[in-house]
């Protein structure tokens, strides 16, 4: 075949493949899940993963009255990520094999760049459990803290991850390179920078980190009584009242009036006065305030994109018992909202395996239509597809490195935020 690859160019590839696996650093620590690539298609590239049960105990011997249906929560996760890196090389360019190695280890290294930024977007946009320090990193401490309000709110206990930007990073390292009684992880952190495992996580070190920017809004407050509906009772499905068509609902969001949106921004972290977060399994106060992020701010000015929802069961209804997320201890016409994002800040993020997931996805390239195809799957299954083309017009060659996946975080509750320098 006129534009087949060469011997060369194959193990170049191989190569190529093998340094993609090992800079996919944030993917390697999320779930993934393997579709049918028939079916996404017809389906808009879009399925519904389910979230997990949560399940109710009773005292006694006789559970006449305690048999019910369980509600199945799901939330939609797409395949909406194709990234490409496409070159071409003329005939003379070509004679220069190193060249063309160069150009191949730049695509794969924005190709996994890219699925890091990716999941790293949707941690920092969607975790919901959100550590507030007042100082900048300095170690343990500030760790211990995402794992107390992890473990305070019933996630699991292992498969724990932290990524942190290079200075939050550091200044935990310079914690630790301090302390010569931990020799030789103090060394370690000294001579390397690394901190490894920390207080239950497995941590990280980005060279790139999204800013979350100070909270603009002010003196809004919230109506937390029954009477305003502003809680949220878990439902599979809806029916559409126009047509009677029954659809999936995503409950990780939930629309709240509240007394003003102005200068309210998607990111900003925030809690609600005397509503406190629950274990998820006991349904015990924790005695901590529950935490919130905006995910968007419709137009109108009297209503907020929330995640979490208000699951705190306040009229009672059995999705709610068996999904209540917090409790209204007072409720009250003009509960405070308070922003816990006060300063401008990088995201640091921290999540359970279980919480994020990446869906690999597949192009049906032809193999027959003039262009010659290699493709290959890291051990996760996500799938780099190499194309070339030689163009006997010009004496170029176009070449094209693509992969498709999508992203989602299934359980917001289950991953968070940890802001530093915050007031």
């Amino acid at each position: 075949m006129a534009n087949s690859f060469n011997k060369e160019e194959r193990v170049a590839f191989e190569n190529l493949l093998e340094g993609f696996q090992d800079a996919l650093v944030l993917s390697r620590n999320v779930s993934i899940y393997n579709t049918d690539q028939t079916m996404m298609e017809r389906t808009n590239n879009t399925i519904w993963r389910p979230q997990p049960y949560v399940s109710r105990s009773y005292s006694g011997t006789d559970m006449t009255s305690n048999f019910g249906d369980y509600t199945q929560l799901a939330v939609p996760a797409t395949i909406g990520f194709n990234q490409s890196v496409p070159w071409v090389m003329s005939a003379t360019e070509l004679r220069d094999a190193l060249q063309e190695q160069r150009l191949g280890d730049s695509a794969k290294q924005k190709l996994a760049s890219d699925i890091n930024v990716a999941v790293l977007n949707v941690a920092s946009a969607q975790g919901t459990l959100v550590v507030k320090r007042v100082s900048a990193a300095t170690g343990f401490d500030d760790v211990a803290q995402c794992e107390a309000i992890m473990n305070e709110q019933g996630v699991q206990d292992f498969d724990r991850y932290l990524a942190l930007s290079t200075r939050d990073y550091n200044g935990m390292a310079s914690n630790l390179a301090g302390r010569q009684t931990l020799t030789p992880k103090a060394l370690t952190a000294y001579d390397r920078a690394f901190i490894g495992q920390v207080a239950s996580f497995g941590t990280y070190k980005l060279d790139y980190a999204k800013r979350l920017p100070a909270a603009a809004g002010s003196g809004i407050t919230i109506d937390t009584r029954d009477s305003a509906v502003n809680y949220w009772v878990p439902k599979s499905i809806t029916t559409s009242p126009t047509t009677s068509e029954r659809l999936n609902v995503d409950n990780r969001y939930q629309t709240v009036t509240v007394s003003s949106s102005t200068n309210v921004a998607a990111g900003d972290c925030f809690t609600i006065a005397a509503v406190d977060a629950v274990h998820h399994i006991t349904k015990g106060d924790t005695g901590q305030l529950k935490t919130f992020r905006v995910i968007s701010v419709p137009a109108g000015g009297v209503t907020l994109v929330i995640s979490p929802p208000i699951i705190s069961n306040q009229v009672a209804a059995n999705a709610s018992a068996e999904y209540q997320n917090c409790v209204v201890n007072t409720k009250a016409s003009n509960s405070a909202i308070v922003f816990l994002n006060t300063q401008s800040a990088l995201i640091n993020c921290f999540w359970q395996k279980d919480a994020i997931e990446i869906l690999p996805g597949r192009y049906a390239v032809p193999s027959d239509a003039g262009a010659n195809v290699m493709r290959a799957s890291t051990d996760q299954g996500i799938e780099l597809v190499m194309q070339k083309q030689y163009d006997v017009n010009t004496m170029k060659t176009k070449y094209r490195l693509d992969t498709l996946f999508g992203v989602v975080n299934k359980q917001p509750e289950m991953s968070g935020v940890i802001l530093f320098g915050q007031s």
